[in-house]
This record gives structure tokens, C-alpha cells and sequence, in this order.
């Protein structure tokens, strides 16, 4: 939707008094849309700070060419 149509929904939410149980919904869906799905297979951030700090090797260090 364009515009002020994109508008009308929400306020119909508002004032209908189903405002919180949308925004749950919203928060939720929108975290699974923006971050389940970006590290479900990637590695917990704690387990990548473990595995940095128990390193025996610094990181290298990038050289400026």
C-alpha cells in the first residue's frame, strides 16, 4: 500500500484496542524475518568470544599495502 492506505490499518488497530497484541505479533515476526534467520547456523556470539580469548595466537594483524 501507498501512502495514507498504509496508514488506515494501524489506526483501525488503535483504536479497536488491539494495538499491543499486534505489536507482539510484529516484534515477533519481525525477529524471525531479521534474526533467526541471519544466525540460525552461525556460531553464538559467547562461543566466539570463548574461542577468541582461548586462543594461544594473537589474530593477525591486517598490513596496509
Amino acid at each position: 500500500m501507498r501512502g495514507a492506505e498504509a496508514v488506515f490499518p494501524l489506526g483501525s488497530l488503535y483504536i479497536s484496542g488491539d494495538w499491543d497484541e499486534y505489536w507482539q505479533f510484529h516484534l515477533q515476526e519481525e525477529d524471525k524475518r531479521n534474526h533467526l534467520a541471519l544466525y540460525s547456523s552461525a556460531i553464538p556470539l559467547i562461543k566466539q568470544v570463548v574461542k577468541a580469548r582461548c586462543s594461544t595466537t594473537p589474530p593477525p594483524l591486517p598490513i596496509p599495502v
